[in-house]
């Protein structure tokens, strides 16, 4: 260490920013000095008189900091040693000798220098910097006393200090101040300087004290853990050698606890209390002991007892659902029902509703609204593919890894015994070696037989008749007949286009411009473009489809809107193509032009409705049928019947009564992909190879649908509400079906029936008459049209409603 000069300071000096720190007068520190300009500005130190000036950076994270980066307030220091680490780095011990003041900076490269004014601190004090002084002082010696941080050398160099600016200096040292702080600290006049520090002494030391009383507890608990682990260890060894049971004592007693607690009815508290003594009894180590605890645990969390109250404010639950769906009043109505009865008669049983309907129609979603309505809790499980009967009832406990099945699970998760309880995909439920899931079902679902459902692992009876159950399907021919007796069945035919367009307006766009971060400024749908996109991009019962068109236009408006590239986007018919390319479907008829050989046949399949056309043709051959498109047998069959009664009518038509032994007939039902199947196609056929055997063109706008016999009488079929909401999508004008379907049009939308003609048959005849033109060289009508209904028009009392008839067998694609 270098000896002190007593020569003057000069008022031009070397300048070294410091990053993280400030150094007060009379404090010694160490400095890595690595920067250039601060390595410069040290070596010019040292060439002169060693001095320098040391000012704090305001931020540190700048490398090569200019004058506005400098404090105004910095320490001439005065440079004790200087040595070299291995990394090239300067390592420097400078003591802080005055405070001095930045008046310029006389040169930036190659090192800073600056002009600089120092400001000594006064000695003399006044009475209240005396008492200042003396606090200050004793606040320092209980933190001394706390932190054990002060060495005693430097305690007694404070306690020696008499100066106040001094002794600030020296005491501010040993604090762990913020460097703002600190800053303000080295630019403070003594009393201020000491001011500050009383409040920083005074936090310090709550700190402290707070930090011993901490450690003090942390301590006592250590000590208090590692004196209960020896005596448990203790504990141990003694009922080892007395052969006394160890932990097993307090796990029965605890389990004992939970069971009184539960409120369990008395015959599962008696099977849980038997449990508990099976558990006392057995060896520790015991592979059982895990089975039981496993059973205690599932009898403890299923809710025997537990039961949230209905809502049974009716105006309030018909609110709801409005709000959460537009349109689908029975199953509304059918909710509404059970409310008011559940208000007048509480101890009434739970319902066990089937919602039958296409994809997208709102199904599940109505389920999560019936619940919110009651003011219950929701369960969803679903049953597609499920083929073990395990599933539904739970595995026997004698199996490993046995668990409880999927209706008490459920109940598990709602944490009540009257939820509503969704079984979704009931119709797609499989059957193997392992047992039949929906005869499973049967108990559950029987509102006589489910108070008391025993599932294989509790092997205790559960009451189900106060949870509501809701099973869903797309048809409801794959569901068995016994299981089906037990379903109030509720369809949800499909949406019509004003229906989708409200649907879309009230629930789809506000929920895609939430989800794509879009607001109603940005994007806006002209209603003819959601129009448009019903039409000729989406061909479906639902709006599922819908929904994912509107979020793919709102993904690309977001996408210029945070671009920059647009703010607002309307979506207009004429920009559609922009959003989602050309059309997908083409709206409007099934054929563009009256065919020969051609006839449109209305279908029901378990996406909702939907039209086919169905192609008749003629080859040089012997009378040969060929029927092509993946067809089933019931619609092979129906095509031979069809084929019988175009012969047996050969000579009413005028077709040569020989043509079977001349020509080769040829029925194809597009799309050949699609499997099809039913009797609904049968008048259908029957047109398509009158008008290829007669040349007779089929009426374009006509569509049509129905079972033929041998005679030529038609038959009633099913699904006539998704049949006609397919052919209005379609834009068909005309529909013929059976007479005996003539009360089933009551369930179509009044303004729907508005816009169609419904024509209603009962024989073949008929048919013909209504669908077929006149060839080129024929003028006259074979039999006169049937006067055609149409449906708005007539009295209601002349409709008279009449049993709902489901036949076992429809045109499925």
């Amino acid at each position: 260490m270098t000896e002190r000069s007593e020569s003057p300071i000069k008022d031009v000096l070397p300048l070294l920013p410091l990053k993280g720190t400030v150094i007060l007068p009379a404090q010694v520190a160490p400095l890595g000095v690595g920067r250039q300009k601060s390595l410069k500005a040290l070596e010019a130190a040292l060439a002169g008189d060693r001095m320098l000036v040391l000012v704090a950076q305001k931020q540190d994270d700048i490398e090569d900091p200019g004058s506005d980066d400098l404090r105004s307030v910095g320490t001439i220091c005065r440079v004790v040693q200087v040595g070299r680490q291995p990394d090239g780095v300067l390592q420097v011990i400078v003591e802080g000798v005055v405070r001095a003041e930045i008046v310029a900076l006389e040169k930036t490269s190659p090192h800073f220098e600056a002009r600089v004014s120092p400001r000594p601190d006064p000695t003399e004090k006044n009475l209240e910097l005396e008492a200042l002084m003396r606090g200050v002082v004793s606040q320092f010696e209980r933190f001394a006393r706390f932190s054990r941080a002060v060495a005693p050398e430097q305690y007694a160099t404070v306690i020696q200090a008499e100066e106040p600016g001094k002794l600030a200096d020296l005491i501010a040292q040993h604090l762990p101040v913020k460097l703002d702080e600190r800053q303000q600290l080295l630019e403070m006049n003594p009393k201020e300087r000491l001011d500050l520090l009383s409040q920083i002494l005074a936090r310090e030391v709550n700190i402290l004290e707070l930090e011993r009383k901490i450690q003090n507890r942390v301590r006592k608990q250590m000590e208090k853990s590692q004196r209960e682990y020896f005596l448990k260890e203790q504990i141990k060894a003694i009922q080892q050698e007395l052969g006394e049971a160890d932990e097993r004592t307090s796990e029965v007693e605890e389990y004992k606890k939970k069971i009184e607690a539960a409120n369990l009815p008395d015959h599962v508290k008696e099977k849980a209390l038997e449990e508990v003594g099976r558990l006392e009894k057995m060896p520790p180590m015991v592979a059982e002991a895990v089975v039981v605890r496993t059973y205690l645990d599932w009898i403890l969390s299923v809710p025997w007892t537990v039961r949230t109250e209905d809502r049974l404010d009716i105006a309030e639950a018909r609110k709801i659902l409005d709000e959460d769906h537009y349109g689908l009043e029975k199953p509304k109505e059918r909710v509404i029902e059970y409310l008011a009865v559940r208000k007048l008669a509480p101890t009434s049983k739970g319902p066990i509703l089937c919602f039958i309907g296409p994809p997208g129609v709102g199904k599940t979603s109505m389920g999560k609204s019936i619940a919110r309505a009651l003011g219950r809790k929701f369960v969803r499980i679903s049953l597609g593919g499920v083929r073990d009967e395990a599933e539904i009832r739970g595995h026997r406990r004698t199996y490993v890894g046995a668990l409880p099945g999927r209706i008490v699970q459920g109940l598990k998760t709602a944490s009540t015994k009257n939820p509503v309880f969704m079984l979704d995909e009931i119709d797609k439920l499989g059957i193997d070696w392992r047992g039949d899931p929906s005869a499973a079902l049967l108990e559950a679902l029987d509102p006589e037989q489910n108070h008391s459902f025993s599932d294989h692992y509790l092997e205790l009876p559960l009451d189900l008749s106060e949870v509501m159950f809701i099973t869903t399907g797309n048809i409801l021919d794959t569901v068995p007949p016994a299981l089906r007796d037990r379903l109030e069945v509720i369809r949800f035919p499909g949406y019509i286009e004003e229906e989708k367009l409200k649907i879309a307006e009230q629930f789809l766009l506000p929920k895609q411009r939430k989800a794509n971060g879009l607001t109603e400024e940005n994007v806006v749908f002209a209603e003819e473009a959601l129009r448009r996109i019903a039409r000729e991009y989406t061909r479906e019962a639902g709006v599922r489809n819908m929904e994912r068109e509107i979020a793919a236009i709102c993904r690309k408006v977001a996408t210029e809107v945070a671009t920059g590239k647009a703010t607002s986007v309307r979506v207009s018919v004429q920009n559609l193509h922009k959003f989602l390319g050309p059309p997908k479907f083409r709206y409007g008829l099934a054929e563009k032009e009256d065919e020969v050989g051609t006839a449109t046949a209305l279908i029901y399949t378990e996406m909702g409705g939907d039209i086919k056309s169905v192609e008749a043709t003629l080859m040089r051959g012997d009378g040969k049928l060929q029927l092509t498109g993946q067809l089933g047998d019931i619609l092979k069959e129906s095509g031979q019947a069809a084929l019988s009664y175009v012969r047996s009518r050969a000579r009413r038509l005028g077709i040569d009564e020989e043509f079977y032994q001349k020509y080769d007939v040829h029925v194809h039902i597009p799309a050949g992909a699609e499997p099809k199947d039913g009797p609904s196609a049968g008048i259908t056929l029957a047109t398509a190879l009158a008008s290829a055997l007669t040349g007779r063109p089929v009426r374009k706008d006509v569509a049509m649908t129905g079972e033929i016999t041998l005679r030529g009488k038609v038959l009633p079929i099913g699904g006539v509400k998704e049949k006609v909401l397919a052919a209005h999508r379609a834009g068909i004008k005309t529909v013929l079906m059976p007479k005996d379907n003539e009360k089933d049009v009551e369930e179509i939308p009044v303004h729907v029936r508005r816009k169609m003609r419904f024509v209603f048959v009962e024989h073949m005849d008929h048919v013909l008459a209504e669908a077929l033109l006149p060839a080129p060289a024929v003028r006259e009508t074979i039999v006169p049209p049937a006067p055609a209904t149409t449906v708005p028009s007539v009295d209601p009392a002349a409709i008279r409603p009449q049993p709902g008839q489901q036949p076992s067998q429809q045109m499925i694609s």
